[in-house]
């Protein structure tokens, strides 16, 4: 690819007015108000008292945001794109930067809380009228992961050095709910400070994110995944209060290894994985392995109630001694252990797959830094929770438009999305009231574009 030279003289002119940089807005905000995002915040969401009418037209504001995510805004001052060229004869209401500052410095705490409600109902609508979470009412997982997000200055409220030195975060926690057929969407979210340990509030939230997981369709077998740090009381009561299953990683330690040492060799299975993946003790890929199974007994120094009796499935693997003289043969097979301690249902072999793809939590914490977080905005604390909280909005309503948009899109990234079905710009013709939408010639992704415009824009039912 080259410059064309054929023209003399090439010059760029900012001067268009009836040019749209992100056409694919339109359904993505006809999908959103189909399901009633702006009547569940103006109902839920009630900001009293706040300085320069702060909490006016929370709807309005809201859905100016969400818009702005989806089309990958991952600042304040990136909502301004909703304000160019012909987008205001496209959208009304549409509010600026400095307003929707304001907005979010208004939030306290309880105002995040009715935001989140909005999340869950926001969700549960979405999975009842998209195709959004196929098979939910069969099996669902619901994953749940912290993460931290480097931010700088010293002014930004919460923002501490924690877990990784010399480095200030803000420590978010999410919860995913996916099933065997579908990506996953957000069940729960919350930001934390940044020197806040991995399970702070594990035991609530954990029952939060079931709750939203319940209100959206997942009414078969559940089964909550987590890695060590969720390994307590707290989220093994939460589960079966509301009879979903567990499978969480376990640390070695002294009764654990005392559990595995009574599983004799013959119970243990080989397996090898079609992929190989790198074990997280050595980085070394691995593509051969062995299960087995024994019961056990956790949180034994808890009161007799409290105790919990389930499966211990470990897998292990050859631990291999690359220092090994050459033509010398191994004197004792040594091994790494990766136990899980759950009461899931399924067979053994399938449960211990089921808990590694836990780490499909990973792809949703990715898409979220490639976009609204890779810059948590405000200098308060629960301006950023809210912020967090829209994201997770904006993420599962696109989620939603992918699975209306095909196969392909239902399981794409949101960046990829955003590259094929949002930020596609267009030229815009008024002809006997009718607005037209002229998209670029031979745009591959005509189609599913075309799919989700119709299904947003569709006669109600």
């Amino acid at each position: 690819m080259k410059s064309s030279h054929s023209p003399a003289v090439l010059l760029a002119a900012f001067d268009e007015p009836n040019l749209v940089a992100d056409a694919g807005l339109v359904p993505m905000v006809g999908l959103a108000e189909r399901v009633g995002l702006s009547g569940l915040v103006a109902e839920r969401l009630r900001i009293d008292g706040a300085g320069n009418s702060g909490g006016a037209n929370p709807g309005a504001k809201a859905m100016t945001l969400v818009a702005a995510m989806c089309a990958g805004a991952d600042s304040i001052d990136d909502t301004q794109r909703l304000r160019l060229g012909a987008m205001g004869r496209l959208f009304g209401g549409v509010r600026a930067p400095s307003t929707l500052g304001t907005f979010l410095r208004s939030f306290t705490h309880g105002h995040n809380r009715q935001l989140h409600a909005v999340h869950r109902d926001f969700l549960a609508r979405l999975a009842r009228a998209t195709p959004l979470l196929p098979g939910a009412d069969k099996v669902a997982f619901v994953d749940i992961d912290p993460t931290h997000r480097r931010v700088y200055g010293r002014a930004k409220q919460g923002a501490e050095v924690g877990r990784f030195k010399g480095v200030r975060t803000l420590h978010p926690i999410l919860a995913t709910l996916s099933t065997p057929l579908a990506r996953p969407v957000i069940a729960a979210v919350r930001l934390r400070r940044g020197k806040a340990a991995d399970a702070r509030g594990a035991g609530p939230f954990t029952a939060e994110a079931l709750a939203a997981a319940k209100q959206a369709g997942a009414r078969g077998t559940v089964v909550v995944r987590a890695d060590s740090q969720f390994y307590n009381a707290d989220v093994v009561a939460a589960c079966r209060r509301v009879g979903a299953c567990f499978s969480l990683t376990v640390r070695m330690n002294p009764s654990v290894a005392a559990a595995i040492s009574q599983i004799p060799e013959t119970a243990w299975t080989a397996i090898r994985y079609p992929d190989a993946f790198v074990d997280p003790d050595t980085g070394e890929l691995v593509s051969d392995a062995e299960v087995a199974e024994v019961e056990y007994t956790a949180f034994t120094g808890r009161k007799k109630a409290e105790h919990v009796t389930a499966r211990l499935i470990v897998r292990r693997v050859r631990r291999l001694n690359n220092e090994v003289a050459a033509g010398q043969g191994e004197l004792f097979t040594s091994w790494r252990y990766h136990p899980v301690f759950t009461d899931s249902p399924f067979e053994m072999l399938q449960a211990e797959l089921q808990h590694r793809r836990h780490a499909v939590i990973e792809q949703v914490i990715a898409d979220g830094k490639s976009g609204p977080l890779a810059h948590l905005p405000s200098g308060s604390f629960q301006a950023n929770n809210a912020w967090l909280t829209l994201w997770a909005i904006a993420f599962n309503l696109l989620r939603a438009a992918g699975s209306l948009a095909g196969a392909f899109h239902a399981r794409a990234t949101t960046a990829t999305l955003r590259a094929h079905l949002v930020n596609v710009p267009a030229r815009l013709a008024r002809s006997a009231r009718r607005l037209t939408l002229h998209l670029p010639d031979r745009w591959p992704w005509q189609q599913p574009f075309t799919d989700l415009f119709d299904a947003a824009h569709a006669p109600p039912a």
